[in-house]
């Protein structure tokens, strides 16, 4: 998986290109770690529109990245998901935890 970071005006956006699994999780936590330690992003924003597949562990990863992003004071949304994205989001209840644009 590839991921581009963007910010401005303190907002940052992760935008994820491929599968989003298990083996993601290195590049996934460095990307975000970043943000995460940046006092002037205020929301990260992860763009999964090019996410071609995810399965339980990206589930994993983003509860991960959600307490952290709460425990950071920084507010986390999930934008611009792809069909593939939205289905297994629903089915595990995740619009419910997040805010999914």
């Amino acid at each position: 998986m590839n991921i581009q970071t963007s910010t401005s005006n303190g907002q940052s956006v992760m935008r994820l290109n491929g599968r989003f699994d298990f083996n993601s999780h290195k590049v996934f936590r460095e990307s975000y770690q970043k943000l995460l330690d940046d006092s002037s992003v205020k929301s990260i924003a992860m763009d999964l529109s090019q996410v071609e597949y995810l399965d339980s562990s990206a589930l994993g990863m983003l509860l991960q990245l959600k307490e952290k992003a709460d425990s950071s004071n920084k507010v986390l949304k999930l934008q611009n998901c792809s069909q593939l994205a939205k289905d297994v989001l629903a089915i595990a209840n995740f619009d419910k935890l997040f805010e999914i644009t």
